[in-house]
């Protein structure tokens, strides 16, 4: 189980999804009113890329090993960018949480949502060949992981919102 398990050898939809997503993403991103600092929108743009690398290797490196991203079980250049293809999709989450003005009591709901929509996502780049699971590993996992993070990033919004950039 030490050698590197080969699922491609090709530049195909796995790899298209990430850089169209990528690009997509950015301009999104870039065109969208400006509604954060600029500070604040690298944070929330970071909440992404940090969430996608600490849970991705988490739960795809050994011993666990519940799935490879991409062509093969080694880490590349496309999983490095599959990674920070979760900043645009971070920030949209903030973004529009801000934008509809959810109230606490409604948290819940928009959390649910959004995990829906990231699984999802998460199925459909499984079929393209982003995602390999393994060992029992399926998407049922991962919604809960997309409730707890997601959740947290509300109560992170919230303290920003509350505390703004003040020094501490």
């Amino acid at each position: 189980m030490n050698g590197i398990r080969y699922y491609d050898h090709n530049f195909n939809a796995n790899e298209w999804f990430i850089v169209i997503s990528l690009i997509v993403g950015t301009l999104v991103v870039l065109k969208l009113p400006k509604r954060f600092t600029n500070k604040t929108t690298c944070v929330y743009l970071l909440c992404g890329v940090f969430t996608g690398f600490f849970f991705d290797h988490i739960l795809s490196v050994l011993p666990v090993s519940y799935y490879d991203i991409n062509d093969n079980s080694s880490f590349q250049l496309m999983d490095f960018l599959s990674h920070v293809m979760y900043a645009p999709f971070s920030y949209l989450f903030f973004y529009i949480y801000d934008f509809i003005n959810i109230k606490p009591n409604l948290s819940l709901l928009f959390i649910l949502g959004w995990a829906f929509i990231s699984v999802g996502i998460e199925l459909f780049s499984e079929y393209i060949g982003i995602f390999h699971y393994q060992n029992g590993y399926n998407s049922y996992y991962s919604f809960v992981i997309y409730l707890v993070v997601q959740s947290l990033w509300v109560r992170f919004y919230r303290i920003i919102k509350a505390y703004g950039e003040k020094q501490f």
